[in-house]
């Protein structure tokens, strides 16, 4: 009767935890679209002022649950001296969240060696990547494809994985439930990284 019990208590109270990098350069809006997140799936969330955000120094953390899945967000900074603790975070990892700043085309040749230098590593074979062109909703921002064409030669290292390019903007909000929910979808079918499970009570 006590298996019967515990076994129906998992059930209803189990999630499998997936654990979720966001990365990109400094002032990509990593925090902020994170903050977006965890607004727009926790229900008492208030969350910070975006306003109130500043660069990223170590790491932020937060979670949200989506369906049966609760996404563990590692928000890693992203200055230059920053980057190279990244690779301690992957072997954890199930997905990357990749965040572009769409209005700082002096740094998009920067960003995209930050970004080839995540898709080669052997520690994220596998792992599905949401590029998220943020700041769609400034006027002058590098559109889609613009950013596609930018990172075209990245394309052949991305090797066998799920990965997008979607626009976003997290100041807005926008395309941040549709990334979220994409990112969910993959996680959950990738056999190679199984999750972890947690007692959500």
């Amino acid at each position: 009767m006590y298996t019967l019990l515990s076994g129906l208590y998992k059930y209803m109270f189990q999630k499998d935890e997936y654990c979720i990098l966001i990365l990109g350069l400094d002032n990509a809006g990593k925090t902020t679209f994170l903050e977006q997140s965890k607004t727009r799936f926790n229900k008492n969330y208030k969350g910070m002022s975006l306003s109130k955000i500043t660069t990223t120094v170590g790491l932020n953390i937060g979670t949200v649950d989506v369906g049966k899945a609760r996404l563990m967000f590692w928000d890693l900074g992203g200055q230059e001296e920053l980057q190279s603790l990244w690779d301690k975070y992957y072997a954890e990892c199930h997905g990357v969240i990749y965040v572009i700043d769409s209005t700082d085309e002096d740094r998009l040749a920067e960003s995209k060696q930050a970004f080839e230098k995540v898709v080669t590593s052997e520690a994220l074979c596998g792992v599905p990547i949401l590029v998220l062109a943020n700041k769609q909703d400034v006027e002058t921002c590098l559109s889609i494809p613009d950013i596609k064409t930018a990172f075209s030669d990245c394309t052949c290292k991305i090797g066998r994985r799920d990965c997008l390019t979607q626009a976003c903007s997290a100041l807005t909000g926008k395309g941040v439930r549709e990334g979220i929910e994409w990112m969910v979808k993959c996680v959950v079918r990738n056999v190679h990284r199984p999750p972890r499970q947690r007692d959500i009570t």
